[in-house]
């Protein structure tokens, strides 16, 4: 399976990314509308009322963090 997914992503959507992968008694408060956002992006879903990554998310994830390190460069 080859998934060719290239959004943008903000700062604060990279952040909350990163934090729904995290269990959730480690999370700290999310911002809702930023979590909606990557949830209608198909990068979170709400089970249970609680954002968790999905495998779209968590390959954004992987792909976006060697081009995160390419512009701190």
């Amino acid at each position: 399976m080859n998934i060719q997914f290239d959004c943008e992503l903000t700062p604060d959507q990279w952040e909350t990314l990163k934090a729904v992968r995290a269990p959730v008694t480690a999370t700290r408060p999310l911002n809702r509308a930023v979590v909606e956002k990557l949830v209608a992006l198909g990068l979170a879903s709400t089970e249970s009322g609680l954002p968790a990554i999905t495998p779209l998310g968590r390959q954004v994830l992987i792909r976006g963090s060697s081009r995160l390190l390419d512009v701190a460069a």
